[in-house]
């Protein structure tokens, strides 16, 4: 097990970007599905060693609104997985006291998916750990769209007007209502680019790619990323 810095400050959210996991299988001669099963069982794992790091808010994304466009048996795949994932959940994280939540249109996930999130977000809504934000059928620029709508709504309704508008109203309509942005995005398997992941909450986020594929992930590499985290010089557009 690693032993982390006690001099190293953790980041409050941390969102990752769990790459890697159809590559992982395809370097053993494997299906892709396999590759999200195992990445599966680091999500778990992962979740558990960050929430005890004393992170506050970790966000994971799950699943895009691009990857529908994925081969249908690779989604099928994966279905199964959130599936079995959302049944395990029920009960997973209640000694870690970590609260679940979903961002992004759950309204697109066939309807026993959907009564399994509701189901989970309800079992943990009195957690008092840390928060997990699992985006699932999430997109930065489709969240953006759906929050112009309400407040085009709102003030076509009357009950906001367009000078009342502040960049706090407009996070106050995003699926992280309430929830902090992150101060750290990881993202696994060597890419560097955010593919639509936090848009608007990342402005002044820390980035971090390591290319480690997201099913070796492990503790010594989150410690990596927080050792970079803690070299780095936010100034938020100061001085």
């Amino acid at each position: 097990m690693t032993i982390p810095s006690t001099e190293l400050t953790v980041p409050n959210h941390i969102g990752i970007i769990m790459d890697g996991n159809g590559r992982w299988a395809k370097k053993k001669g494997l299906p892709r599905s396999i590759g999200h099963t195992y990445g599966a069982k680091t999500f778990k794992t992962m979740t558990r060693y960050i929430s005890r790091r004393g992170v506050k808010y970790l966000t994971l994304y799950a699943f895009s609104t691009e990857n529908w466009k994925r081969p249908l048996e690779e989604v099928n795949a994966l279905m199964k997985i959130f599936r079995q994932y959302l049944v395990d959940s029920l009960t997973n994280f209640r000694e870690d006291d970590i609260k679940v939540v979903f961002i992004g249109d759950r309204s697109a996930f066939p309807q026993d998916i959907i009564d399994l999130i509701n189901e989970t977000e309800a079992v943990a809504k009195d957690r008092q750990g840390m928060q997990l934000n699992i985006a699932m059928n999430y997109g930065g620029r489709a969240e953006i769209v759906q929050a112009v709508r309400r407040l085009c709504q709102e003030v076509q309704d009357g009950r906001l007007t367009p000078e009342a508008l502040t960049e706090t109203t407009v996070s106050e309509y995003l699926y992280t209502a309430g929830i902090p942005d992150p101060d750290l995005i990881i993202r696994t398997g060597g890419e560097h680019r955010l593919s639509n992941f936090m848009l608007y909450q990342a402005a002044y986020a820390e980035f971090y790619s390591t290319d480690t594929l997201w099913p070796d992930f492990g503790e010594a590499d989150l410690e990596e990323a927080i050792r970079v985290f803690n070299r780095r010089s936010r100034r938020f557009g100061g001085v």
